[in-house]
């Protein structure tokens, strides 16, 4: 197919002139063969400095796309994304690299940890991309450790710990570069109900802390840590409430 950009309507959220993160009619297409797949299709959203947002929406409503390209891991096809002042929309490799490393923080469902690394070489490889003085970034790592419940298990590697003390590892290296804002996909995805709990509480309070929390979720218990729940449908903002 040979669809324009245009072809589908767009919807729109306000989006604040305060915002930390802004898009601005922003659409992603992927060519797959002959067809082309709309997965932004215009989507305007801005997220205020320290709010906390759940994204959710159905399978294929472009939410997972969104996170890609708030994390900086994707470009829009078209629109502009605005991180913290700076149009980071068509920027090559390196510089997005180094926007990741200084204004975000990720969780993922899979956690993604260095199955050969301890939880302190975990908790560091942010730190070792910037740069910091192998000292300074052990320190750093511990104190993280600590204020996640694992002071104890800094020599420990990921095959040693439960579900849920990954995922805190995984919430700990996130925080390490001290991130203006932390997406999370999933966040409780692979975990029982308690630990997922004790998981929302620990972003909840980095929250209280001034962070802002974007997360993706399909679980209505999970989104209602939230102040904010963003519904998508279709590649566009379907409500918020």
């Amino acid at each position: 197919m040979t669809d324009s950009v245009q072809t589908k309507p767009t919807k729109n959220s306000p989006v604040s002139a305060n915002a930390i993160v802004r898009l601005e009619n922003v659409r992603k297409i992927y060519q797959m063969g002959s067809e082309q797949v709309h997965a932004l299709a215009g989507m305007s959203v801005g997220f205020e400095p320290g709010s906390f947002w759940a994204i959710m929406g159905p399978s294929g409503s472009g939410k997972s796309t969104m996170l890609n390209l708030l994390g900086c891991l994707d470009r829009p096809t078209s629109g502009t994304y605005v991180l913290a002042g700076e149009d980071v929309s068509q920027m090559e490799d390196d510089a997005l690299s180094q926007i990741r490393l200084t204004y975000l923080g990720f969780v993922f469902q899979s956690f993604n940890l260095i199955a050969q690394l301890t939880v302190r070489e975990n908790i560091e490889l942010p730190l070792f991309y910037l740069g910091w003085e192998p000292r300074e970034s052990a320190r750093r790592a511990a104190e993280l450790a600590e204020r996640v419940d694992l002071g104890d298990r800094l020599a420990h590697r990921p095959a040693e710990l439960s579900g849920g003390q990954q995922q805190r590892v995984a919430i700990a290296r996130a925080l390490a570069n001290d991130p203006q804002v932390i997406l999370a996909d999933e966040p409780t995805g692979n975990l029982d109900s308690a630990t997922g709990e004790h998981i929302m509480e620990l972003l909840r309070d980095l929250n209280k802390q001034g962070k802002t929390i974007i997360i993706v979720t399909h679980e209505p218990e999970v989104a209602a840590w939230a102040d904010h729940r963003l519904h998508m449908r279709d590649g566009l903002v379907d409500h918020i409430d």
